[in-house]
């Protein structure tokens, strides 16, 4: 007897571009625990997702560009596939209202189509480094800068592995009292803003937080020169 095919689903009526932000205790959450979260409140919010194909089918949820677990962001990106068109603001409020504490949708759009990832080239970050003065955060950089390779390591899922930061580094500046904000690229194999801080370390033997620094994604998207834009813009108001 031939086996059973599954049932084919519609595909998507709408496509939405979401942009949320991940603040306070949330920042220590795994990226498959965000997941999870998320899931649940489109399913508290009643939001009519669109369904894979298949003997298991899934809700139309494509992730890109996660920030490491540890760190809070205000730029992170996910695309859902409706079953209908919706107002994108009345998906927001809806989505925001069933979002656990540290989640939030700060902003959501039509997708253009196109991949979302490929629009994800760069990551700007505030980095704060207790206990680091401005002349020693000022001149750690100026050392870190003026390489033209500079590797640390860090131990991954797949063992120890070499990272050039310096390759990654797009912009570094001290901007305050033991506060930096870097520009990376996002690449393969990705360099974080940990590791920026370990090499950071290296050079200068002054560079020590004296408590864990703090990272915060504040934009994600395409570099033009000297800022990253966001292809989500955030919401002026709830």
């Amino acid at each position: 007897m031939a086996r059973p095919q599954p049932e084919q689903q519609a595909p998507p009526q709408q496509r939405l571009r979401v942009r949320y932000a991940k603040r306070g205790r949330a920042r220590f959450a795994s990226h498959r625990d965000v997941g999870r979260a998320i899931e649940r409140a489109l399913r508290r919010a009643d939001i009519p997702m669109a369904y894979s194909s298949g003997f298991s089918p899934h809700p139309r949820i494509s992730y890109a560009g996660a920030s490491p677990t540890g760190a809070a962001s205000e730029s992170e990106y996910l695309e859902l596939g409706l079953a209908v068109r919706l107002d994108p603001e009345q998906v927001r409020r809806q989505l925001n209202d069933a979002m656990p504490d540290g989640l939030q949708v700060v902003g959501i759009d039509e997708s253009p189509g196109g991949s979302l990832s490929e629009e994800l080239q760069a990551s700007c970050w505030r980095l704060q480094v207790p206990g680091v003065d401005v002349d020693t955060s000022r001149r750690a950089v100026a050392a870190l800068l003026t390489e033209p390779r500079f590797e640390v390591e860090r131990m991954t899922k797949t063992g120890l592995r070499t990272f050039d930061v310096r390759a990654a580094i797009l912009r570094l500046e001290t901007v305050g009292e033991g506060l930096l904000e870097l520009v990376s690229a996002i690449g393969t194999p990705l360099v974080r803003p940990d590791d920026v801080v370990q090499a950071l370390t290296a050079v200068d033997d002054q560079f020590r937080p004296v408590d864990p620094p703090v990272f915060t994604r504040t934009a994600q998207g395409r570099f033009d020169g000297r800022t990253v834009v966001d292809p989500v813009p955030a919401a002026t108001g709830d």
